[in-house]
């Protein structure tokens, strides 16, 4: 196949950037560099037009430079949140890859940035946060923070605590129930015990210490 060197006069992808002298198929130069101007045919006429190239080459990477380093900055503090549908153990439904953080850029920050610049050595499989490295130029190199996110609700825990807390209550009331029903008896008791010693000590008991009809009086030493 017959080649031609030609004077690119455009960045153009896997070829060369503006003012760069390359060699290419003589068909694919005449039938599309040549008519989309963005190569000229390397003549002696033409090669006074490289200065022009390459300053204006040189320009042109100076703000390629400039914008890329300050869409760094602001891309390094950004969340960019990507939803995914999970099962019930968690596991993710398929997988985030570079294409699906560039959409989702694209609609959140209105970013436009070519999925080829979104370096994942592996698609993310896992919910939460992940730093994502971005390779916006050739010296410009930042990261961006991507948090997956599940959009399958979490299923609803019981909250136990009122429940215990309730039945902690009615025990204590049972208790505490169970304590007065016994009061009057102690109180009895108690009365019993004061009236004897009062008698032991030859003291008249009180009325409420008086014995009932029918029952003896308990004697003391001097009986």
């Amino acid at each position: 196949m017959a080649k031609t060197e030609v004077i690119l006069t455009h960045n153009i992808v896997n070829l060369g950037g503006e003012s760069d002298q390359v060699k290419v198929a003589a068909g694919y130069a005449r039938n599309y560099l040549f008519p989309q101007g963005l190569a000229i045919p390397l003549t002696a006429a033409n090669k006074r037009r490289l200065e022009s190239l390459k300053q204006r080459r040189a320009e042109r990477e100076a703000h390629d430079l400039n914008t890329m380093t300050e869409l760094a900055k602001s891309l390094s503090k950004l969340i960019c949140v990507v939803t995914v549908k999970t099962g019930e153990d968690g596991k993710m439904f398929g997988a985030v890859t570079a294409g699906t953080i560039a959409d989702q850029l694209k609609t959140q920050f209105d970013v436009a940035l070519d999925k080829r610049k979104i370096h994942l050595e592996h698609p993310i499989r896992a919910l939460g946060e992940h730093d994502v490295e971005l390779r916006l130029h050739a010296d410009v190199v930042t990261k961006v923070k991507v948090r997956v996110d599940s959009s399958t609700p979490a299923p609803a825990v019981v909250d136990a605590a009122p429940a215990a807390e309730g039945r902690r209550e009615e025990h204590r009331t049972e208790k505490r129930g169970r304590r007065t029903e016994a009061s009057p008896e102690k109180s009895e008791k108690v009365e019993k015990a004061e009236a004897g010693e009062k008698r032991a000590k030859g003291e008249k008991p009180g009325r409420s210490e008086r014995p009932a009809r029918g029952e003896k009086a308990p004697r003391t030493k001097s009986e």
